[in-house]
């Protein structure tokens, strides 16, 4: 990949993807992005806060995600696994490099990121005791997603311009199933036709103010509907 580090505004890096045209972060900062968009409006948004929460992520991309998820796991009783899914997953040359830790002032964070990114693919591994991982290195719309799987889905795949194909309906809907009710998709997209593919699977929407530089993101939740409490209490 032709890939190069960036700074943002905040002084964390990302990542500028020549051949797209596209950096994996907001140019304002990305550590406050994605603390903004996946953290408080996802994570800390979720009603469940004891035993395991199990999370999906699309676009594992640097690794800040998850890393962030880490850092806020430390201040919780729950237990997280977390499932990623990336089909381009970065050299060490390039991974190595990235300053996340730095800025979060924790030589912790540093270790674990690396251990983040040197876990082998497509198996579940233990990052610490209450943080399992699984990278799973391939193509969403080529996946199988188990069913009712997820508490939590952190969407930040490349944009609807640059990646289409996986903002469309179908694979909304996919993700919809996989997801547990009462459950939370957050992406940084805002955009009309993400909203619609995501009602078109079923969600119920929520614009939220976005992070510095974005006016709004997205926060999609899937909720029981009456009529399946109905039809389950009458069966």
């Amino acid at each position: 990949m032709n890939i190069q580090i960036t700074t943002t505004e905040d002084g964390s890096h990302t990542l500028y993807n020549k051949t797209l045209g596209e950096h994996y972060h907001s140019t304002f900062g990305a550590i406050q992005e994605s603390q903004h968009i996946f953290i408080e409006a996802g994570l800390n948004a979720l009603e469940k806060k004891s035993g395991s929460i199990n999370i999906l992520e699309i676009g594992f991309g640097t690794g800040l995600n998850a890393l962030l998820t880490y850092q806020e796991l430390m201040k919780k009783t729950y237990k997280i696994n977390y499932v990623a899914i990336e089909p381009f997953m970065l050299d060490k040359s390039i991974y190595i490099q990235l300053n996340y830790a730095d800025l979060l002032k924790s030589k912790t964070l540093q270790d674990i990121f690396i251990k983040i990114h040197e876990t082998p693919c497509n198996v579940p591994h233990f990052i610490s005791d209450s943080f399992i991982l699984n990278k799973i290195e391939g193509k969403l719309q080529e996946l199988e997603l188990s069913e009712n799987a997820f508490d939590l889905v952190y969407f930040d795949a490349f944009s609807p311009e640059i990646q289409p194909e996986l903002w469309d309906a179908d694979i909304f809907k996919a993700i919809y199933a996989s997801m547990k009710n009462n459950s939370i998709l957050t992406t940084y997209s805002a955009k009309g036709i993400v909203k619609r593919a995501l009602k078109s699977a079923g969600f119920e929407i929520e614009n939220l103010p976005g992070p510095i530089g974005k006016r709004q993101i997205t926060r999609a939740r899937k909720a029981i509907l009456m009529s399946d409490c109905h039809h389950h209490l009458t069966k």
